[in-house]
């Protein structure tokens, strides 16, 4: 096989002779691989020797930065999945991964010669590698949706993936230096918290600390060293409390596993960083962990613990009874130890203990074997993977997708209570609706108030641990678009967004409608033609015309703007007249003395009920009484503006046809936002004083700008109240007049001082 050797993973060739890669010969051979296999059958063996025989003479000849020959790099990966006994298809994968990417290896190749599974490993390993997660978040955004399919479809491919970035950031320090900081940075924005969700904390921790010590190498060393020489000045430290923990747990006759566990580099720095504490200052650097042989003797022991150190107050997590979210299991207490020093312990089973270090990967590491609690974390590994193939689907958009699995990735839970006992896991700074759409979506979108511990309480509530939450809900209800502005998780935020996408298609729709309608009148067509089979013809002719699939999106279209109501009623006359049907002159002189020039698209009532496709400008703030006109933005839908507001005459000037007539309906439904200014002489109690005169004339306050408070004399003070309509703000002017200070109240239609 012809193999060329791809300059991005090679250095210059080997020298004749002793070459690097005669002196790696024994890195390169499978025998160093073998004794990590006792596990699999013998048949299974033999395909991973055929894998490894195909990797090798595909990558003959090619070298790694470091001179060694590339293969060692997929024995490292093949040999941590071992670790994790991953199955052997996954092995032979790990051991062919580079295959297709660099060599002359197609998939139909390894399809024939290993068959189909380990291909598509194979396959979806090599779209991981073509990734790169640049800074720009559009691309980091694709590229992490790539992933996410690739990892829903088989969670091994992500597992050979961590297990081939931890190799690379060992030997990272052999690459050029000018590419440190782009792989550190990715590893630790992306594979470091893949690798916790997941519940994978050894290759967590560790991908954490080789990414420090290639993003800040000085900072890296001073703390290494500073851990070490720490380690040797409580020598006698631990040696103490190991003796009084042999002795305790002998005198009861428990038989334990103690361990010591020491704080890794990455996250010494970071709680110095957080917390700006010395390194001095960080007193929980080393702690014990006690392996126990069954759940009940955690328990037991955490009691003979209590017995032996005074525990410190509040510093005890029972993680088995409430698990984290990617499935970790333990009893944490801080005790103070000998020569008042305090000393973290971790108490949980073995099983709990292969869960902790290796997540998802127990599965396979111990099949047959305790398989409930072994499984644990792979199960909520696939919850986590599958919630987010969920917002997938509802999220179409690559940089939202993003923002939702950010939140994700770095979870800091909280537990709270269903009213029937139920225990849900929430990010911390989770709110009421968060817990209603992590319940179902239909809940969290009919919510319309909630009950924490028995208590009423607002939906931006956050929810805190141990909080019993029961949601009440209304059929007729509907999400709130201000709800994206406090929901935490990514599941509430991408079902909000797209129950208010799917609202806003219908209400552009049938906004479009009103319009074509109209605008057909001005023609002297009374309704639209139905969709019956013998108006089939003109839709399909019509539909041809602009360029649309469907009767709903053309309508649509209109709605938003991007089509221009008038020129496709045109249309549809010509079509309508081609086939019969003579125009009403009746109708037609009828409509020239009712509009004026700028209804030739069609009027539209406004009555408050359009959430998503009509807005009111910030510029203006017209409300129910105001003269209005309505502008078509490209693509926006149809934005209010009062007759006489300057932006609107500027935007009519420049683009004219895009003018609609609209009109206020006779019964608005809901109150609208206008901006008034308050002149007053500045003193004590001003302020209380006219929000009073407001609140007698039943208007809400919904932003108040004082500048600068500090002044004496006369001061401006600027407020977007909420209104029904003109009267009503004739009655606010009227009770703010009245009111003790106050100079002079006029409307305020300066968007820059007064948008909050």
């Amino acid at each position: 096989m012809c193999v060329t050797v791809p300059p991005r993973k090679t250095a210059s060739p080997a020298p004749d002779g002793l070459g690097p890669a005669g002196i790696n010969a024994v890195a390169a051979s499978f025998a160093g691989l073998t004794n990590k296999l006792d596990y699999l059958n013998p048949a299974d063996l033999a395909s991973v020797r055929l894998a490894y025989r195909f990797a090798d003479q595909a990558h003959l000849g090619q070298l790694r930065n470091s001179g060694e020959p590339y293969i060692t790099h997929p024995i490292a990966v093949a040999a941590q999945c071992a670790e994790w006994k991953l199955d052997a298809q996954a092995l032979m994968a790990a051991l062919l991964h580079d295959a297709m990417e660099d060599c002359d290896v197609t998939k139909p190749d390894l399809i024939e010669r290993f068959g189909s599974p380990v291909a598509e490993l194979v396959d979806g390993l090599t779209k991981l590698e073509k990734l790169h997660f640049n800074t720009r978040e559009e691309n980091q955004a694709e590229s992490f949706r790539k992933m996410l399919l690739a990892m829903a479809r088989d969670v091994r491919v992500i597992l050979i993936k961590l297990a081939d970035r931890t190799h690379n950031m060992r030997t990272l320090s052999n690459a050029p230096r000018e590419k440190w900081n782009r792989i550190a940075s990715e590893t630790l924005d992306i594979y470091a918290p893949i690798a916790h969700r997941l519940g994978l904390n050894q290759t967590y921790r560790e991908l954490q600390d080789l990414s420090l010590r290639h993003l800040r190498p000085w900072r890296y060393s001073v703390l290494a060293k500073a851990v070490v020489k720490a380690r040797g000045r409580r020598r006698d430290l631990i040696g103490t409390v190991r003796s009084d923990l042999d002795a305790v747990f002998s005198s009861h006759g428990m038989p334990v596993k103690i361990t010591g566990r020491e704080k890794s580099v990455y996250s010494i720095y970071k709680k110095m960083e957080e917390k700006n504490l010395s390194f001095a200052q960080v007193t929980d650097i080393y702690g014990f962990r006690v392996i126990v042989p069954n759940l009940i003797d955690c328990y037991t022991a955490l009691g003979l613990l209590h017995q032996l150190y005074k525990p410190v107050p509040g510093k005890f997590k029972d993680h088995i009874a409430i698990s984290k979210i990617n499935g970790y299991q333990s009893l944490h207490t801080t005790l103070v130890g000998p020569s008042g020093v305090n000393v973290e312990f971790q108490l949980r089973t073995e099983a709990m203990h292969r869960v902790a270090e290796t997540g998802v990967a127990a599965h396979w590491l111990y099949k047959g074997v305790d398989q409930n609690d072994s499984s644990r974390s792979d199960r909520m590994g696939s919850k986590w993977l599958q919630s987010l193939l969920d917002i997938q689907d509802e999220t179409r958009d690559a940089a939202e997708f993003w923002d939702h699995v950010k939140v994700d990735l770095f979870p800091d839970a909280v537990y709270v209570f269903t009213p029937k006992s139920q225990i849900m896991a929430m990010p911390r700074g989770a709110t009421v609706v968060d817990f209603a759409y992590a319940i179902h979506s239909n809940v969290g979108d009919h919510a319309v108030s909630a009950k924490v511990n028995n208590e009423l309480v607002p939906l931006r509530t956050e929810v805190k641990n141990g909080d019993v939450i029961e949601i009440i809900s209304d059929p007729q209800s509907m999400p709130n678009p201000a709800w994206l502005g406090f929901v935490r998780t990514a599941r509430a935020r991408s079902k909000i967004r797209q129950h208010l996408k799917t609202l806003a298609q219908t209400e552009s729709e049938n906004l479009g409608e009103k319009m074509l309608i109209q605008a057909l009148h001005a023609d002297g067509i009374e309704n639209l033609p139905d969709e019956t089979p013998s108006n089939l013809v003109i839709w399909d002719k019509l539909l041809r015309f602009s360029g649309n699939k469907t009767r709903s999106e053309l309508l649509t279209d209109i709605g938003l703007g991007k089509r221009i109501a008038s020129i496709v009623a045109k249309r549809l006359t010509r079509l309508l007249a081609d086939n019969g049907e003579k125009p009403d002159a009746l109708l037609i002189t009828r409509e020239r003395f009712a509009a004026g020039e700028n209804l030739a698209q069609g009027g539209v009532l406004i009555d408050g009920s359009e959430i998503t496709s009509v807005r009111f400008a910030n510029c203006c703030r017209p409300i129910p009484g105001d003269p209005i006109v309505g502008y078509l933005g490209r693509g926006e839908g149809l934005t209010v503006h009062a007759a006489d507001c300057q932006v609107a005459k500027k935007l009519h000037y420049k683009d004219s046809e895009r003018f609609i007539g609209v009109e206020w309906s006779d019964e608005p439904v809901r109150t609208f936002q206008t901006g008034i200014v308050v002149t007053v002489n500045n003193g004590k109690g001003v302020l209380a004083r006219v929000a009073g005169a407001l609140a007698t004339a039943e208007a809400d306050i919904t932003h108040v700008d004082l500048n600068d408070a500090s002044l004496q004399g006369e001061m401006n003070i600027r407020f977007i109240i909420a209104v029904r309509d003109l009267n009503q703000l004739n009655v606010v002017f009227k009770n703010l007049r009245l009111a003790p200070a106050v100079i002079k109240v006029q409307r305020s239609k300066n968007v820059a001082q007064i948008t909050p």
